[in-house]
């Protein structure tokens, strides 16, 4: 377990002081896979680094496993410290030394025997798939494998917690994934606690299952990955999500949207869960005097749950679309109506694309 409790980090900068962390409350439950997103400057790279006392926060506390590592000693923290492996963006391999040796660094400072460091490298090159490339260099490994090598040095020593720093965002997206599902694999058989940080809302998505979203040294909102996703709370968090989960019309087809002697509005329908196998639409239309054209839509995964969403444009009399539309509202999805500029108000257009259902 990982707690921040009222953690603050500032920067003397000479003349003026930078607040990189402001008073950040936060856990990371033992077995979590905990994602912190936010933009370049936001602070998550800094909070990160806390935990290892790469970088001493200026106040709060830090508990790591039920100790506060910034009031140990010296010969405590060493010991402490081969608890928390850490994994970085730019690898920080070791470019004179084979991806043995590299991986074997945390082993040979740790004193280890030379047969329990022959022995424990050669496990860990093997779960990461790079048992044949032991005595290679770095510049002869791509990307993808040198951050396998910064991933196998970070577990030579069994540690319970793992932190990573933006360790997928120097990788293209197949390298990405598999990556991730690495990352995946440690935690469920090695059972670690992960920290990630990173600028890039696929990672949250897919491999997440709590996150915290920061913005200018603070944590702006936290909480399950699955609530964040459907009911965002800021506009940055509802922005990151949109680079995963696309949830506006294009423009392109509000264009094509005029006045006309039907009566219309727009709504934004979020499946969650079981509700998104549902025909909700057809039943509606099927049910209720109205046509219905969907405009947009998309559906993703998150932990292995479908969400996603529709916007659909509902044209009738106006009595029949409220009847719809509470219909709609009670087949446990979340209904928004929104029109070309974002508001609420309703408004007529004339239906000439999308596919359209008929009641």
């Amino acid at each position: 377990m990982i707690e921040f409790r009222r953690v603050s980090k500032v920067f003397d900068g000479g003349e003026k002081k930078i607040e990189a962390l402001k008073e950040i409350n936060i856990t990371v439950e033992k077995g979590d896979i905990f994602g912190v997103i936010g933009f370049s400057g936001a602070g998550k790279s800094t909070l990160i680094r806390t935990v290892n006392l790469l970088e001493y926060p200026t106040s709060g506390e830090v508990i790591v496993e039920g100790k506060d590592l910034a009031k140990m000693s010296e010969k405590d923290l060493r010991e402490a410290k081969k608890n928390i492996g850490m994994i970085f963006q730019h690898f920080n391999l070791l470019n004179s030394k084979t991806v043995f040796d590299n991986v074997a660094m945390p082993l040979l400072l740790s004193k280890k025997k030379k047969k329990e460091i022959k022995e424990r490298v050669n496990e860990i090159l093997r779960f990461v798939g790079l048992e044949n490339k032991a005595m290679n260099y770095p510049n002869q490994l791509s990307g993808g494998q040198k951050q396998r090598v910064g991933i196998a040095r970070a577990l030579a020593t069994n540690p319970s917690i793992l932190l990573c720093d933006e360790a997928t965002s120097a990788l293209d997206p197949q390298t990405t994934k598999s990556i991730l599902n690495l990352l995946k694999r440690i935690n469920e058989e090695y059972k670690i606690t992960i920290l990630i940080i990173t600028h890039e809302m696929e990672v949250i998505k897919e491999i997440c299952n709590r996150v915290a979203v920061m913005e200018d040294g603070s944590v702006i909102e936290s909480g399950n990955v699955i609530d964040i996703f459907a009911r965002p709370r800021t506009e940055t968090t509802r922005n990151f999500i949109r680079s995963v989960v696309r949830d506006e019309v294009p423009s392109s087809v509000y264009g094509l949207l005029n006045e006309d002697a039907y009566f219309s509005r727009i709504f934004k329908i979020d499946f969650l869960g079981l509700s998104s196998g549902q025909p909700i639409v057809s039943k509606t239309a099927k049910r209720f005097s109205v046509e219905i054209n969907v405009l947009f839509g998309n559906i993703t995964e998150l932990q292995g749950i479908p969400f996603g969403n529709l916007i659909v444009e509902i044209i009738g009399n106006e009595d029949e679309i409220d009847r719809a539309l509470q219909f709609i509202k009670n087949q446990n999805v979340k209904v928004k109506e929104v029109t070309k500029d974002g508001s609420k108000q309703r408004a007529h257009f004339k239906r000439l694309v999308g596919n359209s259902v008929h009641g």
